[in-house]
């Protein structure tokens, strides 16, 4: 029978087992033989990570051609207009291509969420916004560069949600069975 863990990766940790330069890795959370990161998240993101042992599954949720939908809390600079939320919901030209369509919605920040170690940066003189993202691939850094691309740096990327799987009840930090 195949395992499916939920895992609430803290900021800082790598989406993998093992790292020669002494960085914090899954193997500092989960002591569980076999399993592998479904897909990955950047060191400096947080949130949802699947990890499994079954490979057709990796496929599935990691693969571009299953289009599995993974979504995003993003707290970006500034405050999109209109226009730039249109840009992100058409797909946005990338110098490794255009993106596929996104679903964006502008949000109020979540009141659930977990302070940051460390704390986001903050300009005074900058606002910021969050938003509410999904996308159907997973190219190196997307959200952050289609953030960027339509004038919103990224400060803070959380995956909530990929496929069906959810972060609802995970801290940062622990995992749980599927």
């Amino acid at each position: 029978m195949s395992r499916t863990i939920l895992f609430n990766k803290p900021h800082g940790v790598l989406s993998q087992f093992t790292d020669g330069q002494a960085r914090a890795t899954l193997s500092d959370y989960i002591d569980v033989p076999k399993v592998y990161a479904a897909g990955r998240l950047d060191r400096d993101s947080e949130g949802l990570l699947i990890l499994t042992d079954d490979g057709q599954l990796q496929a599935r949720i990691a693969h571009p051609k299953y289009k599995a939908a993974k979504t995003y809390l993003v707290q970006v600079e500034g405050k999109p207009v209109a226009a730039a939320l249109a840009q992100l919901r058409g797909g946005v030209d990338l110098k490794d291509g255009r993106t596929r369509p996104a679903k964006v919605a502008a949000v109020a920040e979540p009141d659930w969420l977990w302070p940051r170690d460390p704390p986001v940066r903050v300009r005074k003189t900058v606002p910021d916004s969050w938003l509410e993202l999904s996308i159907t691939e997973g190219r190196n850094r997307q959200v952050r560069r289609m953030c960027a691309a339509v004038g919103h740096p990224c400060l803070r990327l959380i995956r909530v949600a990929v496929g069906e799987w959810s972060l609802t009840g995970i801290a940062p930090g622990t995992w749980r069975d599927a």
